[in-house]
């Protein structure tokens, strides 16, 4: 399997380290550059041509939605991944206009980048889930019209696409509906296929639409 070839661009030591050790266990990833600085990941991006750049979102010398905007034009087959502390849903439509496929949350690395690397590299955008719950369902691209609203989903197809937003697993869904793990795939799939949702994050924005992750009064 060939691996995803990455380049990271932060101007914090500890974060570098962080993420380059995240990415040093994952079989399926190799690290081709890294930078602490705008100027130097541009070039580094653009001379090393990763599948994808992680980029901080503050940087000293440019911001990274400028550098985002500058790979995009320079380095057009590079995928961006912004990786910031900003949690305010209002930095994000600017982020994905920059040209940026993935939004994650430094907080959530640890356990979301690999997950997001995975979704940008095949050709979905990410959203991390904790903005996505406060973001429109239409912020990034909306369903397509194909599939948007022309499937009505059954009872079942519902409970699950429900969990799923919810933050359940498979195994947990199965459970708690008493069906099996391959059932939950099924519908899970069949439902994602009807409202044209491709990633955890569209489902997570679909379902934020649908109030389902509002706690009842």
């Amino acid at each position: 399997m060939t691996p995803i070839r990455i380049s990271l661009v932060d101007d914090h030591p500890v974060v570098l380290a962080g993420i380059r050790a995240l990415l040093q266990v994952a079989p399926e990833v190799e690290l081709v550059g890294e930078a602490n600085t705008a100027a130097a990941g541009l070039k580094i991006i653009c001379e090393c041509s990763p599948d994808i750049a992680v980029i901080d979102l503050s940087l000293p010398d440019m911001s990274g939605m400028e550098l985002a905007r500058k790979v995009s034009k320079h380095c057009p087959e590079v995928k961006i991944v912004v990786l910031t502390v900003h949690e305010d849903r209002a930095y994000v439509h600017p982020v994905f206009e920059a040209g940026a496929r993935g939004y994650l949350l430094k907080r959530s690395a640890g356990d979301e980048l690999l997950r997001a690397i995975r979704i940008v590299k095949q050709g979905d955008t990410y959203l991390d889930p904790a903005i996505a719950e406060k973001t429109s369902v239409t912020v990034l691209h909306p369903p397509s019209a194909a599939g948007a609203d022309d499937g009505k989903l059954s009872r079942r197809e519902e409970d699950v696409l429900r969990l799923v937003a919810q933050g359940l697993s498979n195994k947990q869904i199965a459970g708690q509906l008493g069906v099996s793990i391959k059932s939950v795939e099924t519908y899970k799939a069949r439902a994602s296929e009807k409202k044209g949702l491709r990633s955890r994050a569209d489902i997570v924005r679909f379902g934020v639409s649908h109030g389902w992750l509002i706690a009842p009064n």
